[in-house]
């Protein structure tokens, strides 16, 4: 059999099959994606065709466009001179959208090709592919055909190193000389000496030929992703000859991932991992299966049944944290950087409940969006709120706040107004839910589906119920919005402070503004005394956090019955992110951070959210919400917030491989480590790290065991990274991962990798164990 026939049979650790009927010892599961012969979506990929593609009104052109025989690589004619042929890898695409769905689409195409167009969105920065198939029924294949394919790719996680053995292969005779098992062992990130790679290709070679081929590079495969330790663990519990009996398995959930399991837990995970028959058949679990399952998300350190919204939704909204974007219609920078729908799609897809529209009287009497007084470009605010109104509840439908900083005349604000009304319909709160004057804010599960505006209003919502009150048409209004603090800051000429600006605010859009009334802070004991509980302030990040530090209590109390919105300040124009764990301790709902910018600070945000469904909402700790509350990030008095933990844990080893950072230097292998932080009250916040191991990314061993004690483990977040060591400079991010301390399993877990940009690394992912305990 030819080697990449028999690699088809390998990585047994990927995809659950649970009606494979090959016996396990003889052949392993299918890795590479196998394309039906009845698949007509797929078999048009192969067979590829000519797209049109678009960059703008003018720049239409054919290209041909073809899936590889590897069923993972996409490949595109180019007209450049130097890069005629150009691939782009499957895995890089983010998502196919149908339709004209980009902003590139709806620009440069006109309505009656919808049908027929359809984008790639690439994960990144990188730039959309806008297509235009020659008919409907062939855009349909494109889409359903690319979809299939990603699926496909997402359930795999080993298929790098497939990629790596057939780039190995450079004679492509189908066998693996000497050299050719050197260059391949560089590409899986293992350096080795000359006289390993011979024996180790020695004990594989039983032909004597000089060259593997067939089961010789299966044999050689099994050495390399052999686990001692998997070996050690299965042993310890399979007791039944030498497969773990579905008691064994029980006992092995019950004292080792000290799980709440039953003896039908046990027998359920049996029917989806075990890949073996005759073991299934006698409700066994062989040693496959169980890496199997170790590698699912029963086995992963993120708690499954957080996956789904699990949290009371019941509350007022102010008593969750709400993920939420600063400027969210810049892809890149403050000052010079590209404002586009796209950027809200963005922010949307990843579950943000809050973004922000900055707007400005544009031309020919249409509203625009952009950065004001920058060099950022502009676009429509009616095709923000068209974007905003297609993705807003795709990923979760729990309600969305729209923070309008507006400087436009009247006249636009009118059409402000016109365009949400039009076009959010119905979705768009427009009055209390209430019959007559609330008191406390509605939930996120009554406000389901729905639009919330904040921004400016010209009375007390109180008028709404009212019959007498005035009907003023416009009013002046302070401007409370990151602009005026911006000049607000500065000076006149007599070294005096500017006063506030104040604007024109027409009533069709104050009228909009239901629960988030924008006021200007004047001290807590000002807020609780004279300011509804719809009126909120927003503050820049250095106000905030110096309230936080010296009276972090007071502002949690504050947070009780109001909302707070937290921005970055004005003098972050590469769009850097502060650090938002001080303020979510002081309870502020809307921390926002810039979006588009890869940082640690993004991490912890994803961290924050992954949990509860990815809803965008995570309920706030009990002494959080609840009033005569005395806890204090800083100082952490003796009350109920301090549930003392004591958390171990052991960085084992990888459980897959990691990627190489620098691909184009073939003897380039990284020094990998591991860091584990943790980030909550201060007291809590620590990080500690085990040592590198020289050139290996393949299957560093580290067995290095850390204990944290925490204080307030509903606040605390842990975040793995995975980094390259440099001697001589800062270390280079290889992976890295971050949930709430709450979300974790305890035992033996494997721990996912995400790139800079959260995107999940297929091929990587730590092994390690894990002991949350009440501490003594």
């Amino acid at each position: 059999m030819e080697y990449l026939q028999l690699l088809q049979y390998t990585a047994f650790t990927t995809i659950p099959t649970p009606h494979c009927s090959i016996p396990t010892h003889k052949y392993l599961m299918a890795s590479f994606i196998t394309i039906p012969d009845g698949d007509a979506d797929l078999q048009l990929l192969l067979v590829g065709g000519e797209l049109l593609k678009v960059r703008s009104s003018s720049w239409k052109k054919n290209r041909f466009y073809k899936l590889q025989e590897d069923c993972t690589t996409m490949w595109h004619e180019s007209h450049r001179t130097f890069k005629r042929n150009q691939t782009f890898s499957i895995d890089e695409i983010e998502s196919v959208r149908k339709g004209r769905q980009s902003e590139g689409l709806q620009k440069h195409t006109e309505a009656h090709v919808e049908d027929r167009c359809f984008s790639i969105i690439f994960k990144g920065r990188r730039r959309n592919l806008d297509l235009i198939a020659t008919s409907a029924e062939e855009a349909r294949q494109w889409v359903n055909g690319l979809e299939k394919i990603i699926s496909n790719m997402k359930k795999l996680n080993s298929h790098w190193i497939f990629n790596c053995m057939r780039k190995a292969d450079k004679n492509k005779d189908n066998k693996m000389t000497l050299k050719e098992l050197k260059h391949f062992l560089r590409q899986i990130n293992i350096e080795v000496d000359d006289m390993y790679a011979e024996v180790l290709f020695a004990k594989c070679d039983k032909s004597n030929s000089g060259s593997l081929e067939g089961p010789e590079i299966k044999h050689f495969y099994d050495l390399l992703i052999y686990r001692e330790e998997i070996d050690v663990i299965y042993g310890k519990y399979a007791t039944t000859g030498e497969q773990m009996s579905v008691k064994d398995l029980l006992n092995f959930l019950l004292n080792e991932q000290r799980e709440v399991a039953t003896m039908e837990d046990a027998v359920s995970l049996i029917e989806r991992y075990e890949l073996d028959d005759s073991a299934k058949q006698k409700n066994h679990m062989t040693k496959d299966g169980f890496l199997m399952y170790l590698h699912q998300e029963e086995g992963s350190i993120f708690n499954p049944a957080h996956k789904e919204v699990f949290q009371d939704m019941s509350q007022p909204i102010n008593h969750y944290f709400i993920s939420s974007s600063h400027n969210t219609y810049l892809m890149e920078d403050q000052l010079k950087g590209h404002s586009s729908t796209e950027a809200y799609i963005k922010a949307l897809m990843k579950s943000c409940r809050c973004v922000e529209l900055d707007c400005w009287d544009g031309a020919h009497g249409e509203p625009i969006i952009y950065h004001g007084h920058t060099l950022t470009s502009k676009v429509l605010f009616k095709d923000v709120i068209k974007a905003i109104k297609e993705y807003a509840f795709k990923t979760s439908e729990y309600p969305v706040i729209l923070s309008l900083e507006n400087h436009c005349t009247l006249e636009q604000q009118k059409l402000m107004a016109k365009h949400m009304i039009s076009i959010l319909g119905s979705a768009l709160l427009t009055s209390p839910l209430e019959d007559q004057m609330p008191t406390a804010f509605p939930s996120p599960q009554d406000l389901k589906g729905r639009f919330i505006i904040k921004g400016k209003r010209l009375n007390k919502l109180d008028a709404v119920f009212s019959n007498t009150s005035p009907g003023v048409e416009e009013d002046c209004v302070s401007e409370e919005d990151e602009a005026a603090e911006t000049s607000n800051s500065k000076t006149d000429t007599n070294g005096q402070k500017a006063k506030k600006s104040k604007i024109k605010l027409a009533k069709q859009l104050s009228d909009l503004v239901i629960y988030c009334k924008s006021v200007h802070f004047s001290g807590f004991e000002h807020a609780k005394d004279k300011q509804a509980f719809y009126e909120m302030s927003s503050f820049k990040e250095s106000k905030a956090v110096n309230l936080a530090e010296t009276a972090g209590n007071a502002f949690i109390h504050h947070n009780m019955t109001k909302l707070s919105r937290i921005y970055p300040a004005g003098s972050r124009t590469d769009s850097s992110n502060y650090n938002p764990v001080s303020l979510w301790n002081a309870g502020c709902q809307i921390v926002a951070l810039n979006f588009q910018t890869p940082s640690k600070e993004m991490d912890l945000n994803q961290g924050r959210f992954r949990s509860n469904g990815v809803s965008g909402y995570v309920l706030k700790p009990g002494f959080q919400r609840y009033p005569g509350t005395e806890f204090d990030p800083m100082t952490l008095t003796k009350g109920p917030w301090l549930k003392r933990k004591t958390f171990h844990i052991m960085v084992r080893k990888l459980s897959q491989q990691l990627p190489k950072l620098n691909k184009d230097k073939c003897k380039s292998i990284v020094d990998p480590l591991v860091k584990v932080e943790i980030d909550g009250v201060p007291a809590d916040t620590c990080s500690k790290e085990t040592r590198s191991i020289e050139n290996n990314g393949f299957n560093p061993m580290w067995n290095e065991t850390f204990q944290f004690d925490i204080q307030v483990p509903e606040l605390a977040l842990v975040r793995f990274l995975v980094e390259d060591y440099d001697s001589t400079s800062q270390n280079d991010l290889i992976g890295q991962y971050c949930l709430p301390l709450t979300s974790l399993q305890n035992g033996y877990r494997h721990v996912p990798l995400l790139t800079k940009h959260g995107d999940v690394i297929p091929s990587a992912g730590l092994f390690v164990h894990l002991m949350l305990l009440d501490a003594k």
